[in-house]
């Protein structure tokens, strides 16, 4: 009897301490967990403090990092003008950025490109913008190009392309500025045109401007037809390789086409700086001359029209732009 009252005392003694054990260890786990959900989250918190306070890196740092890289592909440029172009497709978004500097100081350019009216100006000198016109809508500036074909037309025969202009940003030594729309011509999607500048020094300023899309299926389309007919020697910027002959190489495609209307831009944009000195009556003139004559830099990529012909064309085109803005102002358009 005393050996089986022992064996039960022993055994109940066993039992509690292992009970006690198991309460410790479902204890020591339990702190364990604790624990460590307080390192994660001293980690997450640490990481959180670590990222406020660490400064993303602003625009003018980013645009002023590749001005500091491409100095001297800036300065021996081919075209007689400091500027480069880079471009790329990805999916079915095509991207190009332009970049290059402007001899006038960077007040000046702020003072001129933050008006949203100049930029209908700016944009109808390349020749597929026959008109355009701006109006204010609810606290957004919203700006109407009519696109059509090189040559002359009337706005009626054109499509109607509705951009939102934005001043993304501006502050003391940087500019940032976008127009988008969500669909233009052949059904393509988001556009998007943007305009950064930062001053190099007291006379000069260094911009980018970019110019992106989405395609769309009757692009494609259209795109097939052009490249096998009109386009199929048409050039862009970016140089492939060289021919037999050691002469550079330049894309052509879609990547090439992107990149002629956004050095078009570019270089319409320069036109209209270059005006501003002037008397207000004399300026449409210069600027149609003045972007015309940049582009026979580039003859090879941007040859469209005999300056004959743009010049013609332009000036109508400008009176109807008038006449648009005019209606747009009253009401009636």
């Amino acid at each position: 009897m005393k050996t089986a009252k022992t064996v039960y005392f022993v055994t109940g003694v066993c039992n509690k301490v292992h009970v006690n054990h198991l309460k410790e260890m479902h204890t020591i786990n339990k702190l364990t967990k604790f624990f460590l959900c307080l390192v994660a989250v001293a980690i997450l918190f640490s990481a959180v403090s670590a990222s406020a306070v660490e400064k993303p890196r602003q625009g003018e740092d980013i645009l002023l990092d590749i001005y500091h890289r491409n100095m001297a592909r800036l300065e021996r440029s081919s075209f007689g003008l400091p500027l480069f172009v880079e471009s790329f497709e990805r999916d079915e978004r095509a991207h190009v950025d332009v970049y290059g500097i402007f001899e006038y100081p960077f007040s000046s350019v702020v003072n001129v490109l933050k008006v949203p009216a100049n930029w209908c100006d700016i944009v109808s000198l390349t020749p597929n913008v026959k008109a355009c016109t701006y109006k204010k809508l609810e606290g957004d500036w919203l700006l109407t190009f009519y696109v059509g074909r090189k040559v002359y037309q009337p706005p009626e025969d054109t499509r109607q392309v509705i951009c939102r202009y934005r001043k993304v940003e501006q502050r003391q030594g940087y500019l940032d500025i976008m127009l988008s729309a969500d669909v233009g011509p052949f059904s393509t999607r988001n556009h998007r045109m943007r305009f950064e500048a930062i001053p190099l020094d007291g006379e000069r300023t260094f911009v980018r401007v970019s110019y992106e899309y989405s395609e769309s299926v009757a692009l494609r389309l259209a795109e097939r037809a052009y490249f096998a007919t009109f386009g199929r020697s048409k050039a862009g910027f970016t140089v492939t390789g060289t021919d037999g002959d050691g002469k550079p190489v330049y894309i052509g495609g879609r990547r090439g086409a992107i990149e002629r209307n956004a050095v078009r831009n570019y270089l319409a944009i320069q036109a209209f700086m270059n005006t501003m000195s002037y008397a207000e009556e004399r300026r449409f003139s210069m600027r149609i001359n003045g972007w015309y004559d940049l582009t026979t830099r580039y003859r090879k990529q941007l040859f469209d029209l005999d300056k004959k012909d743009y010049l013609r064309f332009k000036t109508k085109e400008h009176k109807n732009q008038v006449l648009l803005q005019w209606r747009t102002g009253t009401g009636l358009q």
